[in-house]
C-alpha cells in the first residue's frame, strides 16, 4: 500500500511530497525525522518533530534563499589534489594518462607491496603514507573482511583481433594500441594495489556504512573537507557527538560500537548525513555510498536513510535468473509513470500489473529507467543524486528486489538504465561539491560541466572515481540481481565535445583522435570487463549515436566490450519522414538507415524510445493521426483517412524496424498500441540563471502515465495495434529472425514503393504506396518450395481491411528474379506489410529434371 500525496508518492506516509522546481537542486529546509520499520506485509515510515538546526552557515539554505556555491578549483587540478589537511594526491589530471605507478620510489613501493590490499591504515599510522606519490587509495578496514566470492575476471588479452576484424583500423593503430595499453596498465595496477578488479569493485564493502558483529563503520572519501561528523536521528543531530577522523589519503572514518543491549548504534530506517567543514563552508551531505534516501513530507532536501533491516525482514530471492536469450526483445519502462492513473506508480504495482502484460506481449526483457535516486522527478531519472539508492518514490529497496524476482519468475531479463555519463549538479542531495571542491568526483571548470544537460561530468582518470563507478555497476548486479545494463549517454562520455553539434560522417579520424576521451573509453572497457568477467550471462547495451568502431567488440580483442549498441539513427529517420508527404518517402533511404550498422557489432533497433515522446515532441502515433485520435478511435464510429493511414503506417514502421534494423528490438511502454500525445513530467515554472523563464504544467501528471486501458479496450482501434505488436514478438520468438545470419534485400522500388527482404526463413513484403495495390506481384526468394502467410498487418484483428486470403499457399517457380534463384506471386495491398514463411521444400515429384 502506498499513499498518494500532493502528486508525489511516498511509501506509507500520510503526508505530502513537494516537487523540485529546477534541475539545480535549489532547496528549502525543514527537519523531520524518519524511522522505517518492517511489518510482515509492508514498510512503514513515521514522522517525528524536527530534531536538528538546519540554519548552517555558508552552504546552508534558508526558506527564502537559493544555494550559491563558489566555483572553486577551476584550474583543472586533480580530483585528489592534496589539501592542507595532508590528503595525498592520486591520479594526475591529464585526461589521457594516468601516471605509471612504477615510478614510485623503490623503498616506498616495497612498503606498498608489503601491505594487504584494500587496507586503510589508521589515521595515526604515518608509516603507511607515501608522500606525494600518484597512486591508488588503499584502504584498510578493521571491521570488514575480504569475502571469497569464487568469482574471477580473466586477465586481459592482447587487444589485436580488432585489426583482423577491420583492416581500416590499422591506420589508427597508434591510438588504439595506446588505448589498450592504458586499459592493461590499469588492470595491472588494480591487481598490484587493490588485489584485482574483483576486489576493487567491492568498494561498497569498505565505504559508506558497513556493519560487523561489533558495530557500524562509516567511511567517506572527502579529501577537501577540513573536518567531518556523522549526524542523524541516532545522535540527535549533534555535530560534536560523532566526530570522524581522516587518514592521509582523504578518507574519513568513524566506528560506532553496538549499544549495551547489542542493538546497532544506528537504527534501521533512521536519517543520516555527514556534516563537513569544507573550503566552501559548512555543509550537510547525504553519504556518497548511501543505499536509500527519502524526501520527507514538507521538505525539499532529501535525507540519507540507514537501510539495514533485520535478516528476517530482508527480501530473499526465490527464482533463478533466466539465461540470456538468443534474440533480445526489450520492453523499455519507467516504473513511476507506468500507471493508468495520474500518479507515481510503485515497484509493487508495476510487479503485479505491468510485468504480466510484458510477458503476454511476448517480450523477453524489461529495461527499467529512473532506478537510481534522482531528486528532480522531471529529469526522467537522468540527473542522478544517489547512485547506490533506488528511487524512493516507487518504494523500498526490498520492493525493487521483489519486482526483479517476479520478472525472473516470468522468464524476463531485467536490464537497468544506468547513468555513469554524468551526475546531477544538485549540491545538497548529490555528489556535486560533496567535499566543498569543484574537482572531487568531477573534472573542474568547464570540462566538468555539461552545458546542454546542466549536469556534472565525472573525471574517469581519478582512481576513486573508478572505484566508485565500478563498484556501483557491480552493486546493482550483486545486490538486486539485475541481468545487465543499458548505459546512458555513452557518446557524451567518449568524446570531449560530448557529441554536441558534431555530425559524425564515419571518418575514422572522428573516433580516434584528440577529441576522444581515452580515460572514459578505458573506464567503459573496465566496466564491461568486470561485468562480463563476473557475470558471463549479463548484457551491456551502450547508447552511442556516433557509431564508434570496435564499440561492440570484446575487450580482450581490443574493443570497448558492449554486447549491443542502440541503433539511434532509426528513430530520428522516422521523425524526419513523418514530417514529409508519403510521395517523398524514399525506399532506399529507409533501407539504408535501417541497415547502416557495423558488420559483426550487434544493434538494438527501435522506432521510438522514451526520447522521441518527451515534451517538445510527440509519439509516432500522434505524429500520424494527431487530434483525430481524440474522436475517431472507437470501432463503432466511422474512421477518417488520417486514422486509416496512421494505423497502417504505425504497424509497418514497427515491423520493418524490427525486421531489418538490428539484432535486437526495443519498444517504449505504450508505443505498442500507439500511445497518443507526449510525455511531460509534473513541472513548476523554472527561472533559469540566465533570466529565461521555462513555463511549467501546474505539476500535472496527466501526460506522465501510460494509458494501458486504451490498448486493452477491444472497442478501440488501439487494441488492434497492440495485438499486432504482440503478433510481431511471437513471430520472432517462433522464427528467430533477429539473429538469423541470412539477410538479403531483394527490392527497393521507388516507383511502386515496395521493399522486399529475406531474414532467415521469412520473406518480408512492404507496400508503402498510399493507393496502389498489386495483384500477381512477383517477389524473389532463396529457397524453393511452399510458403505461407505468418503475419499480415491488414488482418482485421490488427485493425486492417482483411484484403488477403490467409488460406492461400504460395509455391515458388525456378528462375532468377531480383537476384534471387526462385520467386512466387502474391497480392500486395497498399500500406500493408506481409510476412511469408518457408514451410517445406519441393517434393521429388515436383522437381524438374
Amino acid at each position: 500500500m502506498v499513499s498518494t500525496l500532493s502528486g508525489i508518492r511516498f511509501p506509507l506516509l500520510p503526508s505530502a511530497y513537494t516537487s523540485h522546481s529546477s534541475f539545480n537542486g535549489d532547496r528549502r529546509t525543514s527537519g523531520l525525522s524518519l524511522f522505517l520499520s518492517n511489518t510482515s506485509s509492508s514498510r512503514k515510515i513515521f514522522v517525528g518533530k524536527p530534531s536538528y538546526d538546519s540554519n548552517l552557515p555558508s552552504l546552508a539554505v534558508t526558506a527564502s534563499k537559493k544555494m550559491l556555491v563558489p566555483d572553486s578549483q577551476s584550474d583543472g587540478s586533480s580530483s585528489l589534489k592534496k589539501e592542507q589537511s595532508g590528503a595525498a594526491s592520486t591520479v594526475p589530471e591529464d585526461p589521457q594518462v594516468i601516471q605509471d605507478v612504477d615510478n614510485v620510489a623503490k623503498e616506498d613501493e616495497e612498503k606498498l607491496e608489503d601491505a594487504p590490499s584494500l587496507v586503510v591504515a589508521n589515521v595515526d599510522d604515518a608509516e603507511a603514507k607515501v608522500e606525494d606519490t600518484p597512486r591508488p587509495l588503499e584502504v584498510k578496514a578493521s571491521t570488514a573482511t575480504n569475502k571469497a566470492t569464487g568469482k574471477t575476471i580473466p586477465p586481459p588479452g592482447n587487444g589485436q583481433k580488432i585489426y583482423e576484424i577491420d583492416s581500416l583500423l590499422v591506420g589508427h593503430r597508434d591510438h588504439l594500441d595506446y588505448r589498450y595499453g592504458q586499459y592493461k596498465r590499469l588492470r595491472e595496477e588494480i591487481d598490484k594495489y587493490e588485489g584485482g578488479l574483483e576486489v576493487f569493485s567491492r568498494g561498497y564493502e569498505k565505504f559508506g556504512f558497513t556493519r560487523s558483529a561489533e558495530g557500524i563503520t562509516y567511511r567517506e572519501w572527502a579529501p577537501g573537507a577540513k573536518s567531518a561528523s556523522l549526524i542523524g536521528d541516532f545522535n540527535n543531530w549533534n555535530t560534536n557527538a560523532d566526530v570522524m577522523t581522516q587518514n592521509d589519503l582523504g578518507v574519513w572514518e568513524i566506528f560506532l560500537p553496538n549499544n549495551a543491549d547489542g542493538s546497532p548504534a544506528i537504527p534501521h530506517g533512521s536519517r543520516v548525513k555527514v556534516r563537513m567543514d569544507t573550503p566552501s563552508g559548512i555543509k550537510d551531505s547525504i553519504p556518497a555510498w548511501i543505499k536509500f534516501s527519502i524526501q520527507a513530507p514538507g521538505e525539499i532536501p532529501y535525507n540519507g536513510i540507514y537501510y539495514d533491516p533485520p535478516e528476517e525482514e530482508k527480501y530473499v530471492f526465490q527464482h533463478s535468473q533466466p539465461s540470456r536469450p538468443k534474440s533480445l526483445r526489450i520492453y523499455e519502462a519507467h516504473v513511476g509513470m507506468s500507471s493508468t492513473e495520474p500518479k507515481i506508480n510503485t515497484f509493487a504495482e508495476f510487479r503485479d500489473d505491468v510485468l504480466p502484460r510484458i510477458k503476454k506481449l511476448g517480450y523477453n526483457a524489461v529495461q527499467l529507467m529512473a532506478i537510481q535516486e534522482h531528486s528532480y522527478y522531471a529529469s526522467f531519472g537522468y540527473h542522478v543524486t544517489n547512485f547506490f539508492a533506488p528511487s524512493s518514490r516507487c518504494g523500498t529497496p526490498d520492493d525493487l528486489k521483489s519486482l526483479i524476482d517476479k520478472a525472473h519468475e516470468l522468464g524476463l531479463l531485467v536490464l537497468m538504465d544506468i547513468v555513469h555519463s554524468h551526475a546531477s549538479n544538485n549540491t545538497l542531495d548529490g555528489l556535486n561539491m560533496f567535499d566543498g571542491t569543484d574537482s572531487h568526483y568531477f573534472h573542474s571548470g568547464s570540462r566538468g560541466y555539461h552545458w546542454m544537460w546542466d549536469s556534472r561530468l565525472f573525471n574517469y582518470g581519478s582512481w576513486e572515481v573508478l572505484r566508485y563507478l565500478l563498484s556501483n555497476a557491480r552493486w546493482w548486479l550483486e545486490e538486486y540481481k539485475f541481468d545487465g545494463f543499458r548505459f546512458d549517454g555513452v557518446t557524451s562520455m567518449m568524446y570531449t565535445h560530448h557529441g554536441l553539434e558534431v555530425a559524425f560522417t564515419g571518418n575514422y579520424s572522428e573516433y580516434f583522435g584528440l577529441a576522444t576521451d581515452v580515460d572514459a573509453v578505458t573506464y567503459l572497457m573496465l566496466v564491461n570487463d568486470l561485468i562480463h568477467g563476473l557475470y558471463p550471462e549479463a548484457l551491456t547495451i551502450g547508447e552511442d549515436v556516433s557509431g564508434m568502431p570496435t564499440f561492440c567488440v570484446p575487450v580482450e580483442d581490443g574493443g570497448v566490450g558492449f554486447d549491443y549498441r542502440l541503433h539511434m539513427a532509426i528513430a530520428d529517420k522516422w521523425i524526419e519522414l513523418l514530417q514529409k508527404m508519403d510521395e517523398q518517402w524514399q525506399m532506399g533511404d529507409i533501407v539504408f538507415t535501417l541497415t547502416n550498422r557495423r558488420w559483426g557489432e550487434n544493434c538494438v533497433a527501435y522506432a521510438e524510445s522514451h526520447d522521441q515522446a518527451l515534451v517538445g515532441d510527440k509519439t509516432i502515433a500522434f505524429w500520424l493521426m494527431d487530434k483525430d485520435m481524440y474522436d475517431f478511435m472507437a470501432l463503432d464510429r466511422p474512421s477518417t483517412p488520417l486514422i486509416d493511414r496512421g494505423i497502417a503506417l504505425h504497424k509497418m514502421i514497427r515491423l520493418i524496424t524490427m525486421g531489418l534494423g538490428g539484432e535486437g528490438y526495443l519498444n517504449f511502454m505504450g508505443n505498442e498500441f500507439g500511445h497518443p500525445e507526449w510525455i511531460d513530467f509534473p513541472r513548476g515554472v523554472q527561472h533559469l540563471p540566465n533570466g529565461k523563464i521555462v513555463p511549467g504544467n501546474n505539476n500535472s501528471f496527466d501526460k506522465c502515465r501510460r494509458r494501458f486501458d486504451l490498448g486493452d479496450a477491444e472497442y478501440l482501434r488501439y487494441h488492434g495495434m497492440q495485438e499486432f505488436d504482440r503478433a510481431m514478438q511471437h513471430l520472432e520468438e517462433t522464427y528467430g529472425f533477429l539473429t538469423s545470419e541470412h539477410q538479403y534485400i531483394s527490392r527497393k522500388d521507388e516507383g511502386d514503393k515496395i521493399i522486399v527482404f529475406e531474414r532467415g526463413d521469412l520473406v518480408f513484403v512492404f507496400n508503402f504506396h498510399w493507393s496502389n495495390s498489386y495483384s500477381d506481384h512477383r517477389v524473389g526468394c532463396l529457397k524453393p518450395g511452399k510458403y505461407k502467410i505468418v503475419l499480415d498487418s491488414d488482418e482485421k484483428l490488427f485493425g486492417g481491411f482483411d484484403r488477403i486470403d490467409h488460406s492461400a499457399e504460395y509455391f515458388t517457380t525456378d528462375g532468377w528474379f531480383d537476384e534471387r534463384p526462385h520467386s512466387f506471386l502474391l497480392y500486395a495491398p497498399c500500406r500493408t506489410a506481409v510476412v511469408y514463411a518457408f514451410i517445406e521444400g519441393p517434393k521429388k515429384a515436383d522437381i524438374r529434371l
